[in-house]
């Protein structure tokens, strides 16, 4: 989307002309499920689709949301505490990154209209929210005379705001690599410290998104039940992060464990090995070993960690028969959303519209289909 079209679009909405436009990608998660708030390492990529924000200082003392070119616009009181709910709970994500601001001592706009755009299907896994919040950031640093932070900084501020005002107990994953991202990389996050690096994306390969249609909202309680039984586990087994647990050790202490927590150990475990091992395909090149490491890290999720359906099923099944797909799994926390597809630069849109077809066949929704290219990461323009 142009800056002109967002410009005009905001004009349209609020009146006047904004004042600063930013953007952020959303993301994919390669490898790396759950890992990251359990102190791991994950491997994601930024994609081209994007969020959108533009802002300029209130005209009124309110702060005014919008969504989208047609969308109702929220009102606030900028003393407003608690969260929104609803039709409204979208205004959690820019409003939470606004309060956020101020907790990481940061000067901030005292009120502001904001208009959100996006080309991001959502609810599909891809992190719309990560992408929101940081463009949010971006824009308002920009309103209150302050230069972007680092990226790590950046991260750092949306995760905050999801964990803090949305209500989610996200790791780091989807706002590291929203910041980080660069084309034709991908972006490496060892969680603890956090750490990140970039490696490059080979490029004979591609990735396809398989949107199951099935929207999944991270704040409805499944995420942070998976959450509370890994920190459970940690605590039992007597460790600060379950990735510091070797096979030997847990398998030790499994018979402490209640049956779901052991299963979301031994996920978290063997997941964050996997990582390791996709970082020695990715600079090897070796594109077969990486999509075998794809589809473990699925049926890890299916049987082991429980986050999988049986539409993400569906379709992770459906691909792997078809030729030049190295391997498929859930994006994202699960429960819902999108399965990603490591494939050869030859898989094409007949092939993903067979297996589109072929799943339909099967009683679910027609997923919707996108070929995802690399992007950079979170930015004004």
């Amino acid at each position: 989307m142009t800056r002109d079209k967002i410009s005009f679009l905001f004009e349209q909405r609020f009146g006047q002309t904004p004042t600063a436009i930013s953007t952020a990608p959303g993301r994919i998660e390669i490898i790396g499920n759950h890992t990251d708030y359990n102190g791991g390492c994950v491997i994601g990529a930024g994609i081209d689709r994007h969020v959108w924000v533009a802002a300029s200082p209130a005209i009124s003392q309110n702060i005014r949301l919008a969504s989208g070119p047609t969308g109702p616009v929220i009102e606030i009181d900028p003393r407003h505490e608690g969260r929104f709910s609803g039709p409204e709970a979208w205004a959690n994500f820019p409003f939470g990154a606004w309060r956020s601001l101020q907790d990481f001592d940061l000067p901030r706009p005292p009120a502001f209209d904001l208009l959100i755009l996006s080309d991001l299907p959502e609810g599909a896994g891809l992190s719309s929210s990560a992408a929101l919040e940081l463009a949010t950031a971006l824009a308002l640093l920009h309103l209150a005379g302050q230069s972007g932070p680092a990226p790590a900084d950046l991260a750092a501020i949306g995760r905050h705001a999801e964990n803090t005002y949305v209500g989610v107990p996200c790791g780091i994953l989807d706002q590291g690599v929203s910041a980080y991202a660069r084309k034709n990389h991908l972006v490496h996050i060892d969680c603890r410290a956090p750490a990140f690096s970039l490696l490059p994306f080979p490029p004979a390969a591609c990735f396809w998104i398989f949107n199951s249609m099935e929207k999944h909202a991270l704040s409805d309680g499944h995420y942070a039940a998976r959450n509370r039984e890994c920190q459970e586990a940690a605590v039992i087994l007597g460790v600060p992060w379950l990735v510091d647990l070797t096979d030997t050790s847990l398998a030790k202490g499994t018979h402490l464990l209640s049956g779901a927590q052991s299963k979301r150990a031994r996920h978290v475990v063997e997941e964050n090995a996997r990582v390791a091992r996709a970082v020695t395909a990715l600079e090897a090149h070796d594109l077969v070993a990486l999509g075998q490491l794809l589809t473990a890290s699925h049926l890890s999720s299916q049987h082991l960690f429980e986050n999988s359906t049986p539409a993400l099923d569906s379709l992770v099944d459906l691909l792997h028969r078809q030729p030049g797909v190295h391997g498929a799994r859930l994006t994202g926390g699960g429960f819902g959303g999108a399965v990603v597809a490591l494939t050869t630069d030859r898989f094409g849109t007949a092939q993903a519209d067979l297996v589109a077809q072929q799943h339909t066949a099967h009683g679910h929704p027609r997923p919707d289909v996108i070929s995802l290219r690399t992007a950079d990461g979170a930015r004004l323009l």
